[in-house]
């Protein structure tokens, strides 16, 4: 498929199972998505795979006064993955990286608290994470968000998107141990041009799906 239009995050969520269905029931499996956007997609495909859900979540750190470009990222677990080339050629001091990191830091605690609810995250080292996002522009979050994660070592990272730009695919492919995208049209744009309906996803659905995904994997099978 090249060119997919889905009707909501639901609905890819459910055809990007579809793919991943090699890894249905295995004990080893996780479903990680990156909030907001990549959680009601994440959460079809944990459902369809019968596998542990939960977010990870990554916060880019902005270059001061150039918050757009990203000189790092932090993510949950107290992982911090920075980009010395930026570091270098901006010519950015600690004190200013620690500054970022930290408002950056308040604002992932304040999600890990309300998404959470006190629940700790899920085991990564060792498994084989599938790592979910509604769609891939430029990427950019997703590579610091595998980067991070290989900081917590688990045995394999399977990214999986409905919608991707085909040349972004192929650079998360090259740092990532699979990559499954539906969708990789041209010219691609923007990642809501692929969705019928791409309103935003708000904390309360996060916490609902997340909640939801908790109690079902508490239920005997």
């Amino acid at each position: 498929m090249t060119d997919t239009v889905f009707r909501d995050r639901k609905h890819a969520g459910r055809i990007l199972a579809q793919r991943l269905g090699g890894y249905a029931d295995r004990p080893d499996v996780t479903v990680l998505a990156l909030p907001r956007g990549g959680v009601p997609v994440g959460y079809e495909v944990a459902e369809a795979l019968h596998a542990p859900f939960d977010v990870f979540i990554v916060r880019k750190l902005g270059v001061p006064g150039h918050e757009e470009y990203a000189m790092g990222a932090i993510a949950s677990g107290g992982i911090r993955v920075m980009n010395q080339n930026v570091l270098r050629l901006m010519d950015i001091d600690d004190a200013a990286v620690e500054e970022v990191t930290r408002t950056e830091q308040r604002e992932l605690e304040r999600r890990e608290r309300l998404y959470r609810e006190g629940l700790p995250p899920l085991e990564v080292r060792g498994r084989t994470i599938i790592l979910v996002d509604d769609g891939l522009a430029t990427g950019s979050t997703m590579l610091a968000a595998i980067k991070a994660l290989n900081e917590k070592q688990p045995e394999r990272i399977v990214v999986a998107v409905p919608t991707a730009a085909a040349d972004t695919c192929d650079r998360v492919r090259s740092k990532a141990d699979d990559v499954v995208c539906v969708s990789t049209p041209e010219p691609f744009r923007a990642v809501g041009l692929w969705y019928e309906d791409f309103s935003q996803t708000t904390d309360e659905e996060v916490r609902e799906l997340l909640a939801r995904s908790h109690h079902d994997m508490a239920e005997p099978h």
